[in-house]
C-alpha cells in the first residue's frame, strides 16, 4: 500500500528528460501515443481539457476524453511518457500512461453543479497526483493507494489494474507500453483488498458492473 505526500506543484523529483525533444517529435510521439490510445478506448472526444499550468511545470494534466468505447466516458493522461519512452518507474508493463472511467456520458457543461464536470476534475485530481508519485515509486497493478486531500477531507481510496480490454494493448508506433488504470472504491473496498488480494476485489467489482468505473454513487461490492 502506498502512502504519500499531496504532491501537487512539486516535479523536484522527476528525473530530466535525457535531451531537449522538439515540438515535431512531441507531435509525432502524440500522434502515435493517440493512435494507441484509441486502439484501446475507443475514438477521443474532439476536446481535450487543457491545464491553465502545464503539468510538467507544477500543474494539474491535461484531460483527453473517450466516449466511443465502453460505455460511459474513459479519460487518460498523454503526459507521462515522453518521445524515447521514458516515464513513470517501469512496472511490469513498463512505463505507462494512466486511464479512469465514468458512467456518465460526456459533457461540455464545466458548471460546478454538473455531475460529469465534478468527477471530471475528481480524476483529474487523482490523475495529477498519482503522475507525480509515479515518477517517485514503482506503482503495480492490483495495488492498492491512499491519496491524500486538503486538511480535513479524507483520503481517497484507489486500486490499480492493469487495463487490457480483451487483450487489447497499448502501444505507441510498435512499442508497447501499459496502461494503469486507477478506480476509486470505498474504504471498506480498499481494505478487503488489502486483507483478501485486488484481484478479489475486482472480481466483485466485475460481478456487480462496477469495474471499471470511478462512480461511488453505488453500493459497495462488499457483502
Amino acid at each position: 500500500m502506498n502512502f504519500f505526500n499531496k504532491l501537487f506543484g512539486k516535479k523536484e523529483f522527476k528525473e530530466t528528460p535525457k535531451r531537449e525533444f522538439t515540438n515535431e517529435e512531441y507531435e509525432k510521439n502524440d500522434e502515435l501515443k493517440m493512435n494507441g490510445l484509441e486502439a484501446v478506448l475507443g475514438k477521443s472526444y474532439k476536446l481535450v481539457g487543457h491545464a491553465i499550468i502545464p503539468f510538467a511545470v507544477g500543474g494539474t494534466v491535461d484531460m483527453y476524453y473517450f466516449p466511443n468505447g465502453i460505455s460511459g466516458t474513459g479519460f487518460a493522461t498523454m503526459e507521462l511518457i515522453d518521445p524515447e519512452g521514458n516515464g513513470p518507474i517501469p512496472n511490469k508493463t513498463g512505463t505507462y500512461e494512466l486511464v479512469a472511467f465514468t458512467k456518465l456520458k460526456y459533457s461540455e457543461d464545466t458548471t460546478e453543479t454538473n455531475p460529469f464536470n465534478k468527477i471530471e476534475r475528481r480524476i483529474c485530481g487523482i490523475f495529477t497526483g498519482i503522475g507525480n508519485y509515479s515518477y517517485e515509486a514503482k506503482l503495480e497493478p492490483n495495488e492498492t493507494c491512499e491519496l491524500p486531500q486538503d486538511e480535513g477531507e479524507p483520503n481517497l481510496c484507489l486500486i490499480f489494474d492493469d487495463y487490457k480490454p480483451n487483450g487489447a494493448e497499448f502501444k505507441i508506433g510498435n512499442q508497447k507500453y501499459g496502461l494503469l488504470l486507477t478506480i476509486e472504491v470505498f474504504r471498506d473496498e480498499m481494505e478487503y483488498a488489502m486483507s483478501n488480494g485486488t484481484e478479489k476485489l475486482i472480481q466483485k467489482l466485475k460481478e456487480r458492473g462496477f469495474y471499471p468505473y470511478s462512480d461511488l454513487d453505488r453500493k459497495s461490492a462488499i457483502d
